[in-house]
């Protein structure tokens, strides 16, 4: 079918009508990131402490005694001698530098009782789980570096995922199955402030890559993911920013089977009792290749997500391009975003709000002939019911512009809820080439600035339920 181009939205506003919704402040942003770490230049080989580099001998203990070691005097550099190393879950500790040299790949386990049960949360929820391959805990002044790789090995995991879901989907358990079923993180950093992990490339992770959990000043800079070999890792995030601030990431390429960039902050009743917001985050000069979107806020947004600059970044093939999500029992704030400059190819939707995110896996119900007295203490947390006053997810104040976008399938869907309309959202200087242009429903006040779409169906974005809506 020939493209018929329908260019809607041409709205040129002046400077006071953009005042209405101006551009966040950005005075924050060079607070964001690591900063200068400073190690201590004494390196502890893992060989010397009997690490052995043949990728067949279990070296956990070893590696972890070169790393106190290093603790112990000071601080330093732990590192490899070219080899393979198959490993358990590690712990770096304050002062150290764990360096993975060009040569060394750091393997997983694949049984899961190699990876000690801690307290930590994921997806949304805080809850007993599997420590990473890597963990960074209640740590400081800390690097994880080199050009050396880190290798899951998730395919086992990944298959037992499949067969829960086997089992639990037809049961109406489907919310229960990524919680159940323990597989290992790549990469931990967890309350801890002053980190940063750069150039390694990260392959085949069990479940998340890179999970930044209730910390502050971190740096994730040039780093590889690539969860797609041999299979697609369900889960595999590549960069979860959970509940976390003064975060950089840039200069990354993510390939994985999941949200390649994302910002979360608790879900439902656990998440409101936690309350922390992830805020004050930079990601810029990034690409995202296969995943769930180049840049993801939610669908755990209950502790609020905010200030949020996103630059300079790249979608090729992923599932979206810009993505928000939640569900009707989240609550939480998203506002204050600013993303330009990016570019997209092959991308299902463009630009993508979703306030009624995939319900069989974000409302939780128990099914009959269960009994409640029998289930995990996690199942009675999400089951619990969150009113629709503290309930209802808020998305708002969001600027978009300068984006490319072609060989879409749909350039812009937007669904809000009847309370909680979507609303401040501008939209400037944006070209998308797209099978149908899209649909937005329960929005108020977009305002639309040299927009484009090149459509294939002869349609402009069918609005719902809208007002003041300028497409």
């Amino acid at each position: 079918m020939k493209k018929i181009m329908i260019i809607f939205g041409f709205l040129f506003l002046s400077s006071a009508m953009l005042m209405a919704n101006p551009l966040p402040d950005t005075n924050w942003i060079k607070d964001v990131g690591a900063g200068n770490i400073y190690i201590r230049n004494q390196v502890f080989y893992v060989n010397d402490f009997g690490a052995v580099n043949d990728g067949k001998t279990m070296s956990t203990s070893f590696i972890q005694k070169a790393i106190d070691a290093c603790a112990a005097k000071g601080g330093g550099i732990v590192a490899f001698k070219p080899g393979t190393y198959l490993t358990g879950s590690i712990f770096v500790k304050s002062n150290v530098e764990l360096r993975i040299d060009s040569g060394v790949t750091i393997i997983g386990s694949q049984h899961i009782e190699d990876y000690p049960m801690i307290p930590t949360r994921v997806a949304g929820i805080e809850m007993q789980w599997p420590a990473a391959l890597i963990n960074v805990i209640q740590q400081h002044n800390v690097r994880i570096t080199g050009h050396g790789i880190i290798d899951g090995r998730g395919k086992p995991f990944w298959d037992s995922y499949w067969n829960l879901r086997k089992v639990y989907d037809p049961k109406g358990l489907r919310w229960a199955a990524d919680y159940d079923c323990k597989r290992p993180r790549l990469i931990l950093i967890s309350r801890s402030n002053h980190v940063e992990l750069s150039q390694l490339h990260l392959q085949r992770s069990g479940f998340w890559t890179v999970h930044i959990l209730y910390s502050d000043h971190v740096t994730v800079n040039g780093i590889t993911i690539q969860n797609n070999i041999g299979g697609h890792g369900p889960s595999t995030d590549g960069v979860d920013i959970d509940s976390s601030t003064r975060i950089l990431v840039e200069n990354c390429d993510v390939d994985c089977n999941d949200d390649d960039y994302c910002l979360k902050a608790g879900r439902d009743a656990d998440g409101l009792r936690v309350n922390k917001p992830t805020e004050y985050v930079v990601i810029r000069n990034c690409i995202a290749r296969h995943g769930g979107g180049l840049i993801t806020f939610g669908s755990e947004t209950s502790g609020s997500i905010r200030h949020v600059l996103v630059e300079h970044s790249k979608a090729i093939g992923t599932s979206n391009g810009v993505n928000f999500k939640s569900a009707f029992t989240r609550g939480g704030t998203v506002e204050d975003v600013y993303i330009h400059h990016i570019q997209m190819e092959d991308v299902n939707t463009a630009i993508r709000f979703n306030l009624n995110w995939n319900p069989n896996y974000s409302y939780t119900s128990l099914p009959a002939g269960i009994n409640p007295d029998s289930i995990p203490d996690y199942w009675k947390v999400m089951l619990q019911k969150v009113p629709p006053s503290k309930g209802t997810p808020t998305i708002r104040d969001v600027y978009i512009a300068d984006v490319r976008a072609t060989n879409c399938t749909q350039g812009i869907y937007a669904a809000g809820m009847q309370t909680s309309p979507i609303q401040s959202i501008t939209l400037k200087n944006i070209q998308i080439e797209a099978q149908n242009a899209g649909t937005v429903q329960y929005a108020r006040n977009w305002k639309a600035i040299e927009l484009q779409i090149t459509s294939a169906n002869h349609k402009p974005v069918q609005l719902e339920h809208t007002e003041n809506v300028n497409l």
